[in-house]
């Protein structure tokens, strides 16, 4: 509730320092550019360290920043150029909260209880997006912004209490957390290697580079509205929470003959079409009726997105993944504020918002074809992996890199099924963290093939083990199936050894 608190005062008390269209659409992209540069990083904190302490962090960050709104509010020192910088500062300490709270929902659910999970949190977020604005909206009426502020830092500073108190259940490995840096190249590699999770993650960003648009411009376009002002700016917003809750609540009965795809498609349309309606016809009667269909179309859209999303990773690396579709999500909200608001500052509000509708129908059509539902759906369920064999001799934690190699022999007639699978494993090998992967034919032995790959240390090579799955068991399975003969194929393991004398990383004299 604090942030929709924060971004209608922010949003409306520019109004008062600025008539510019472009600092008005800049309150928008300050909020949610952070999370777009900060989001994969956060994201990598939030898997590899105590998720109930980074968040409790990051809601004291969000306390300390309304302290500060609140003092150059009341001390009548707030301008424009400050309100955006601690806008961003806010959107900052969202950018850090996000991913472990996405992370967290399916730590407390099952995999089939997840739908239900989201829908009921969007139905949490979306009562905050009711009760928010209109909290907000009577504080700045009838006392001042500042007096938002001052709730928003009292209301996170409870926050901060209660997630100090909440007992999550550690996470169990016997391994050493994973570095920074490494964290953050293994989530950027599940990603590149998981086809669903990079169709989501453009979808969710090109339908809030359309939708930002109305948002972004929202304090103008009630104000432009006939009998328009700050209690038109609370009720649409209000509005729209409605209509998201109401959606919300359908969900169940809209899943019985609707698949995430047509969620996503006709919510896209419907958004659209009710942009151009609010400024096409700039009346309040019209308004609020159709924010509420606005309402219901984001949230359609938005979470199916989220599931397909959560669906699409283990718990591994799952704040990582968030982070990314929280990255996508408000890079496009946040170019849109940019592109949007440069529209009508060159033009005008309407032409702005009606161009953006238009942009969401091109998308409608140039995306018809990527799904976020169907086809192959990964089992990301933990699975035991086969025991790795004790080495021959100690291998510190950070030797490496490590070289693995497994000897198939196949029927030469089975060849394309078997590179078919072998495709397959080698995502769900760089899914798990793997440097490279290579599959080699023997010229003089048909049928032989070694396929290897490369982890970056012997801890990371065993961190890669913890992560089987049942569906690596299953695509391991597959892999045995074309392998001839009585004896397993053969796996053997090597460790880097730099030359003695040499420095680990320098290249070899020239022969």
């Amino acid at each position: 509730m604090t942030m929709w608190m924060n971004d209608v005062a922010a949003a409306w008390l520019m109004t008062t320092l600025t008539t510019s269209p472009v600092m008005v659409a800049l309150v928008q992209t300050a909020s949610t550019l952070p999370v777009f540069l900060l989001g994969l990083p956060s994201g990598a904190m939030a898997d590899i360290v105590d998720r109930r302490r980074y968040f409790a962090a990051t809601q004291l960050w969000v306390a300390l920043n309304a302290l500060l709104l609140a003092a150059f509010s009341l001390a009548g020192a707030l301008t424009a150029p400050v309100l955006l910088l601690l806008t961003f500062s806010n959107g900052v300490g969202l950018a850090l909260r996000w991913p472990v709270f996405s992370a967290i929902v399916p730590q407390v659910v099952t995999r089939a209880q997840l739908p239900q999970a989201l829908a009921l949190n969007g139905i949490a977020m979306n009562l905050s997006r009711v009760v928010g604005p209109v909290l907000a909206g009577a504080l700045i009426t009838t006392v001042s912004p500042a007096a938002v502020f001052v709730l928003n830092a009292l209301l996170a500073g409870v926050a901060f209490v209660l997630v100090l108190r909440w007992k999550s259940e550690p996470r169990a490995s016997a391994l050493p957390g994973e570095r920074f840096l490494g964290a953050m190249r293994v989530g950027l590699s599940f990603a590149r290697q998981s086809p669903r999770l990079r169709v989501v993650l453009l979808r969710v960003f090109l339908f809030f580079l359309q939708s930002t648009a109305l948002m972004a411009l929202l304090p103008l376009v009630a104000a432009g509205l006939h009998g328009g002002g700050a209690g038109t700016f609370t009720v649409m917003l209000s509005c729209l929470g409605v209509g998201a809750i109401v959606a919300a609540l359908s969900f169940p009965k809209w899943r019985e003959t609707h698949d995430r795809n047509a969620f996503v498609r006709i919510g896209t349309a419907v958004h659209a079409v009710g942009s151009c309606l609010i400024v096409a016809v700039p009346e309040f009667w019209v308004a609020l009726p159709v924010m509420v269909l606005l309402g219901m179309a984001w949230i359609s859209v938005a979470n199916s997105l989220a599931i397909a999303a959560q669906m699409a990773m283990p718990d591994w690396v799952r704040a990582r993944g968030m982070s990314l579709y929280q990255m996508a999500l408000m890079g496009g909200a946040a170019a849109g504020s940019l592109v949007w608001g440069q529209v009508a500052e060159w033009v005008d509000v309407r032409s702005a918002v009606l161009a953006a509708a238009a942009f969401g129908g091109a998308v409608l059509l140039l995306a018809r074809r990527l799904t976020v539902e169907g086809g192959e759906e990964i089992d990301f369920t933990p699975a035991p992996p086969r025991a790795a064999p004790e080495p021959a001799f100690a291998i510190a934690a950070d030797a490496g890199p490590v070289m693995v190699t497994v000897e198939y022999q196949i029927d030469p007639r089975r060849a394309d099924d078997f590179s078919a699978v072998m495709q397959r494993t080698r995502q769900a090998r760089l899914r798990q963290g793997a440097l490279s992967w290579g599959l080699f034919r023997d010229v003089s032995v048909p049928g032989r093939y070694i396929e290897y790959f490369v982890d970056e240390t012997w801890v990371e090579h065993k961190r890669r083990l913890e992560r089987f799955t049942a569906f690596d068991a299953e695509l391991r399975a597959q892999r045995m199936a074309f392998h001839l003969g009585p004896q397993a194929p053969v796996l053997r393991r090597y460790v880097g050894d730099a030359p003695a004398g040499m420095a680990e990383g320098t290249l070899p004299p020239s022969l």
